[in-house]
């Protein structure tokens, strides 16, 4: 699960962020609370993960619980993988 926390934190870092330092983003940082993505950055993300890792987000999925941090996402990720 770590290389995919890395994987996905680097995307956002460089992707939606547009940033290279590495402490501009917490695994456990809220995207939604710290206004890191919005809607349009959501479907990036899902687009990105379905592409980069071989599963697919349905629309019931796309919720706070499974997309607002790296741990989420990650976590989120392992689950479908392992399915």
């Amino acid at each position: 699960m770590e290389q995919i926390r890395q994987v996905i934190k680097k995307f956002i870092l460089e992707n939606i962020l547009f940033e290279d330092d590495e402490n501009a983003l917490d695994y456990d940082d809220s995207f939604i609370e710290k206004g890191i993505i919005d809607s349009t950055g959501v479907l990036e993300l899902v687009n990105f993960i379905e592409e980069e890792f071989s599963v697919s987000v349905d629309d019931e999925e796309m919720i706070p619980e499974n997309l607002d941090s790296v741990n989420k996402l990650a976590g989120f990720v392992n689950k479908k993988k392992e399915n």
